[in-house]
């Protein structure tokens, strides 16, 4: 069983725990964490969703991230998430922003990494498969249908500082 702490719309603790899959009562949200990770030599890199996931299924997605555990603040579980998900250790990591949709408030980030691009691992029921992506791709990937459109759109800001979007 996983235990989230619940949150009210300001990001501020509500002091009730929520347990994953029951549904979250009116006025509570839960953290999730996304980060976007870009190598050294400028490529990003791409998760492909499990083919099990109940949204999205089989997608590639530009992110690594999840819910926040109860007591993790947003950089102890995007942390924790990049690295039970991709295998990837990072300590610096610049906050791209903020959004609320549904029951969830998304704090997303953004990271370098100067790893070797075949350390990558995969979790099991989260994803299937990887890929590196040069910074043109990346544009096209994040202009096209291909991309989650939840993300590109939490992603706007940035994308649009970096030149990405169309």
């Amino acid at each position: 069983m996983e235990i989230w702490d619940g949150y009210n719309r300001d990001e501020t603790l509500a002091g009730v725990d929520l347990v994953r899959g029951e549904k979250i009562p009116d006025g509570l949200y839960h953290l999730v964490c996304e980060v976007l990770v870009q190598h050294e030599d400028g490529d990003f890199l791409l998760m492909k969703r499990d083919l099990n996931k109940p949204t999205n299924p089989g997608k590639y997605e530009a992110t690594a991230g999840g819910s926040a555990l109860k007591g993790e603040d947003k950089l102890t579980c995007i942390k924790r998430e990049l690295k039970e998900e991709t295998g990837i250790e990072a300590e610096d990591f610049e906050h791209i922003g903020r959004t609320i949709h549904g029951k969830c408030i998304f704090e997303d980030f953004y990271t370098r990494t100067d790893c070797a691009k075949d350390c990558v691992t995969l979790q099991e029921n989260e994803t299937i498969g990887y890929k590196w992506i040069s910074e043109a791709e990346f544009a096209d990937f994040v202009n096209s249908d291909d991309i989650i459109r939840s993300q590109r759109e939490r992603y706007r800001t940035f994308l649009g500082k970096r030149g990405y979007l169309k």
